[in-house]
């Protein structure tokens, strides 16, 4: 399991989403990145399905796990 405490780019908050790791900022779950990228999904298409991800908060993801 990953620590994503230390990574600047998500956040946590028992009050959203039920305090799973989102993209700071946001309420898409680290997760979705994660199942999206296992089905094939580009970094560029994962962005447009999820507005309000930055391309560089999900480098930083990908570089954090």
């Amino acid at each position: 399991m990953i620590d994503w405490s230390s990574c600047p780019d998500v956040e946590r908050d028992p009050e959203r989403v039920s305090g799973t790791w989102v993209f700071r900022g946001t309420r898409v779950p680290v997760a979705a990145h994660s199942e999206n990228l296992e089905e094939d999904a580009s970094v560029h298409q994962f962005i447009e399905w999820f507005p309000g991800v930055s391309v560089s908060q999900v480098r930083h993801v990908l570089k954090h796990a």
